[in-house]
């Protein structure tokens, strides 16, 4: 059967800020329990063809085909997972994330495969799995020979005897790299390469290949516009792959509504979709499917799913677009490293909005830009919004000045077209009293305020709130930071902020 590639993925990524309208009692957060409800809406109401089920550093319910199947068996045998929608996995990382986490997830799989057949649906329902922080072609491959040992395991005559399994499979399931880090996204064709040649060796079969291109830890580690640069670099390194290898490659790209995180919404679809020739399978995250009306979400789904293949994007000169990423990263990191005690003292306000675990460790589940932690992208990117100076502008300015002076100024906007539009949509949001309070004896702020002034004369209009919601965001802004400094509880104003804006983080 040719394998049909889903354009819209539903992930369970906690950046909504209003609740679902079939959970309005909610004040937006989604529990385990109501996860089956939500893939299930995600394909019937809003036309979502893939949905990511989340192993990730988050809990989760190991039991959700059956559920599926027995809550939904009706649309299920209309539109079959596996077949006509896709239910994708997210694994934990075994390189980062300990236990035996991953072994569950596996025997979910089989067990699916197991219930699927019982109930006369096409088999297998999962047959493929993201595997997060990939940095090298080894790892997607190691995790699928690991899966392909345990379902043999299980497939051996005493287990089967002993636990009445007549068909274990399926026998191998596809592991798709997700690539965060910048320098990786810039270099993906090696991590597809070394992918690519250890499956062939051990003759697994590889007559296609998805790739999961990051954009919010890309943002979070190196600034806006260094995750810009690495997340259009890795499209065309998937084109040049795909035409040197003669194996076809569907690139996915994760991304938020805002445009730290991505900036694709239903208002931006088509806008993004063009800037990204080349993606086969865009996320559609819970702020994008929650926090628009619903006639808006659906629209811009249709068009996302109605797109054709994008042509394969331009070769790039890397060496070029490595050296704007370090002139924007070290503008960036000056920012973080003078601003991380504020930032993670506002993200604690965060909303929860899953039930996630927790972590700790580098690139794990915490994050570190340099030595500083800092909360996860999301958090993060509520943190700054909240504090009234949105992270679009930390180092902006300053890089866009320095890449000017090395000539390299005309490529960076050839290559980045919404450059103006992602600065304007952003400055909306800046509350600048807050920003000259916070830049009082702080160094790193004030570059902040240094990066708005090359930014208000790069875009030729100044930065700040337009229109009624804008004000009002600017407001709640104004409240949070006084409330921060004295030491009290700004949770409330921190939810009414994002429900202005449309997303968490």
């Amino acid at each position: 059967m040719p394998r049909r590639i889903p354009a819209t993925m539903a992930t369970q990524h906690p950046d909504n800020a209003a609740a679902p309208a079939w959970l309005a009692a909610s004040d937006g957060f989604i529990d385990t329990r109501h996860e089956i409800e939500e893939c299930h809406r995600s394909f019937a109401e809003l036309g979502c063809t893939e949905y990511m089920w989340d192993w990730e550093g988050k809990h989760v319910d190991e039991a959700v085909i059956e559920r599926l199947l027995e809550k939904h068996h009706a649309f299920f045998s209309r539109h079959q997972l596996g077949k006509d929608l896709f239910l994708t996995y997210r694994l934990p990382n075994v390189w980062v994330e300990k236990g035996y986490r991953i072994a569950r997830a596996f025997a979910s799989i089989i067990s699916a495969n197991d219930v699927a057949r019982e109930v006369k649906l096409q088999c297998p329902p999962v047959f493929e799995c993201i595997l997060p922080l990939t940095t090298t072609g080894a790892q997607p491959y190691l995790v699928r020979r690991q899966y392909a040992a345990i379902a043999k395991a299980f497939g051996g005559e005493e287990i089967s005897k002993a636990f009445a399994l007549e068909k274990v499979g399926p026998a191998d399931v596809r592991v798709i790299p997700l690539i965060e880090h910048p320098d990786n996204l810039i270099g993906a064709d090696e991590i597809l390469s070394d992918y690519a040649k250890a499956c062939e060796q051990a003759h697994f079969p590889l007559d296609y290949l998805r790739v999961f291109i990051a954009r919010s830890d890309p943002a979070l580690n190196m600034g806006l516009s260094s995750a810009v640069i690495a997340s259009k670099a890795a499209l065309s390194r998937c084109a040049e792959f795909e035409e040197e290898s003669g194996i076809p490659v569907h690139p996915m790209i994760g991304v938020g509504c805002l445009p730290f995180r991505g900036g694709l919404s239903p208002e931006t679809a088509t806008a993004f979709a063009k800037m990204h020739e080349g993606t086969h399978t865009y996320s559609i995250q819970s702020a994008f499917r929650y926090d628009y009306p619903q006639a808006q979400v659906k629209k811009a789904i249709r068009v996302l799913n109605g797109r054709r293949r994008s042509r394969s994007p331009d070769s790039f000169d890397y060496r070029k677009l490595a050296k704007l990423s370090n002139i924007f990263s070290k503008h960036y990191q000056h920012v973080i490293a003078g601003a991380a005690t504020t930032i993670n003292k506002a993200a604690a306000f965060t909303p929860g909005r899953r039930e996630r675990k927790l972590h700790i460790g580098l690139f794990g589940y915490s994050r570190k830009v340099g030595t500083n932690a800092l909360p996860r992208a999301i958090g993060f990117t509520c943190a700054a919004y909240s504090l009234g100076v949105p992270p679009e502008l930390f180092g902006t300015g300053r890089g866009i000045a320095e890449a000017r002076k090395a000539g390299l100024g005309e490529e960076l906007e050839a290559f980045w077209p919404l450059l103006h539009s992602n600065i304007r949509s952003a400055g909306y949001y800046l509350n600048k009293e807050n920003l000259a309070m916070l830049s009082a004896g702080n160094s790193a702020w004030k570059g902040v305020q240094q990066d708005v002034r090359f930014l208000e004369e790069f875009i030729g209009e100044p930065l700040g709130p337009l229109d009624e919601d804008h004000f009002v965001h600017r407001n709640l802004t104004s409240n949070i930071l006084l409330l921060l400094r004295k030491g009290r509880d700004c949770k409330e104003d921190v939810v009414r902020a994002a429900k202005v804006r449309r997303s968490v983080g």
